[in-house]
């Protein structure tokens, strides 16, 4: 039955506390799922806990950072030990560095790779062996990946994880399992909330809806993904950004011509 309810399905979220991930593990709940909500802090967050029972589904939350393999080991031996298998992953944790080309050092890069791309292939390494035929991957990139962005470091490690999430979706198709990326633009959350005034204006002029996107916006292309009316859509790049990707900088020379 093709269907946007994932009832009997559990779902993995990383980077789940707030903000985006925390839209996405509750809208997932409230499709049905059993969501497993990770995130770096060991008791829940505040976010969470207030969508701790949803009416539908079922959320649970335990402590991950991406970057240890150990600890996502530990997540995927928790889970076998329940007798669940693994229906879905949202690789959803990231985290951000603004050094400009001149002044980033190695140490930045390798910081932000660490979480925003070997994060993804530890997750898929630990996860997809508990994964079956119908089930999904959904990779959380960024209009970062698909332009020249200027924080070089976060811009790299985005499309480094556009080359991982084409790689998994050849790899694992025979199995059955999907791999999709979706990249949001300017979305309301923590992250852009330190963003300078003048790095808002400047993405909301080169945006054709004209305004910044929501945590619920990202979510339910999330939810799309992971159901059965996406069945056929695998190595997939859905950009979530209000058309900010999609004209190349030519809206910039089109408001200049008015």
């Amino acid at each position: 039955m093709i269907s946007l309810q994932l009832s009997g399905r559990t779902v993995v979220v990383t980077g789940a506390g707030q903000g985006q991930g925390a839209a996405e593990a509750r809208l997932l709940a409230e499709a049905g799922a059993r969501v497993i909500a990770t995130d770096l802090a060991s008791e829940i967050p505040e976010q969470l806990a207030a969508i701790s029972s949803p009416s539908v589904g079922e959320l649970v939350y335990r402590q991950l950072d991406v970057s240890d393999a150990d600890g996502w080991q530990r997540l995927a031996d928790w889970i076998r030990s329940r007798g669940w298998q693994v229906d879905g992953l949202v690789n959803n944790a990231g985290i951000t560095q603004r050094s400009r080309l001149l002044d980033a050092s190695v140490t930045d890069l390798q910081r932000v790779y660490e979480v925003n791309v070997a994060g993804v292939l530890l997750g898929i390494q630990a996860l997809s062996p508990l994964m079956g035929n119908g089930s999904a991957i959904v990779n959380v990139g960024s209009v970062a990946g698909l332009t020249a962005h200027y924080p070089v470091a976060y811009t790299a490690s985005k499309w480094a994880l556009r080359g991982l999430s084409q790689v998994a979706a050849m790899e694992l198709g025979p199995r059955g399992i999907r791999v999709n990326t979706v990249h949001p633009g300017f979305i309301e959350t923590p992250m852009t909330a330190s963003a300078r005034p003048e790095f808002r204006q400047a993405t909301l002029a080169e945006t054709p809806l004209g305004r910044t996107g929501t945590v619920d916006e990202v979510a339910g292309v999330v939810l799309f993904l992971l159901s059965t009316l996406s069945s056929f859509v695998t190595g997939a790049e859905i950009p979530v950004d209000g058309g900010q990707s999609g004209h190349g900088g030519a809206k910039s020379v089109s408001d200049a011509m008015r």
